[in-house]
């Protein structure tokens, strides 16, 4: 190549097991033609059976880090995944704004609010969530809450598309431009139907639900997508539906590995190799 790509900078933790995490946004980037950019949150020591200790990096050394790539490598969109303590939250925000990181800011900002693992262990206390709401929400372009994350900011328990469209209402009210509600988690509904909200247009963004235990990652997985597609210069439309089509692509080629849920693939869009 004789020209950059563009790039798009994860702010998560690492997952062991290779499959959530900047382990996902990564390989996720990386099949949408996309540089993947690295600031390291936390290092976790996990597996398909749980998380099973974790080591939180400083603070300074994560907005270090956002500074540091920003600086020098350039950023064409960014997102968050798991972000640890309110002491990272507080420095990944500052860096942001520093860098021209934000919804009101050149660079856009994917916050995916990951406050719990997928086996249930917290993953930040009250404080971290508080500073999550008070600020990362308000600088968000587009907030990806799956329902657990939706429960967690406002305390509703979403249990149908209506809640749905409620949920994306209460919030926006907290100062993200769009917010992408993931229904994932809907399992009694025959459908997948995401929804974008932008403040006064609901978007649905359906696909199929496929019968499948190994959705590790999912939610990183659409996340990084849609950031990967704001690096490309595509619209927040046009991201989400990106995403959606990536995902959908991911759960329906997950795969089993280690002794409870698998993660979802990005095999699916690599070519055959040429033996």
């Amino acid at each position: 190549m004789t020209s950059s790509p563009p790039s798009a900078l994860t702010i998560a933790g690492s997952d062991s097991g290779g499959a959530a995490g900047l382990q996902a946004d990564l390989r996720t980037f990386l099949t949408c033609g996309v540089h993947g950019l690295v600031a390291v949150t936390a290092v976790t020591v996990q597996n398909t059976l749980g998380v099973h200790d974790r080591a939180d990096l400083p603070p300074h050394i994560v907005a270090g880090q956002i500074e540091a790539v920003a600086a020098d490598m350039g950023v064409g969109a960014a997102k968050t995944g798991m972000l640890a303590s309110a002491g990272i939250i507080h420095a990944v925000a500052a860096a942001c704004d520093k860098a021209g990181i934000g919804r009101d800011e050149k660079i856009p900002f994917v916050v995916d609010p990951v406050a719990a693992s997928m086996h249930g262990h917290p993953l930040f206390d009250e404080a971290g969530l508080v500073a999550l709401r008070d600020e990362l929400l308000p600088r968000a372009t587009v907030l990806t809450p799956n329902l657990d994350e939706v429960r967690l900011l406002t305390g509703m328990t979403v249990t149908d598309r209506e809640g749905m469209h409620t949920a994306a209402v209460v919030l926006h009210r907290m100062g993200p431009r769009y917010v992408l509600v993931k229904s994932g988690h809907l399992q009694a509904d025959p459908e997948c139907v995401d929804l974008l909200f932008d403040g006064s247009t609901f978007v649905e963004l359906p696909g199929q639900r496929y019968a499948t235990p190994h959705t590790h990652g999912a939610g990183d997985t659409m996340a990084s997508a849609l950031t990967a597609g704001l690096a490309k210069g595509m619209s927040v439309e046009d991201a989400a539906r990106y995403g959606k089509w990536f995902v959908s692509h991911a759960v329906e080629h997950a795969y089993p590995m280690g002794a409870k849920v698998g993660p979802v693939s990005a095999f699916w869009r690599l070519a055959p190799e040429d033996r």
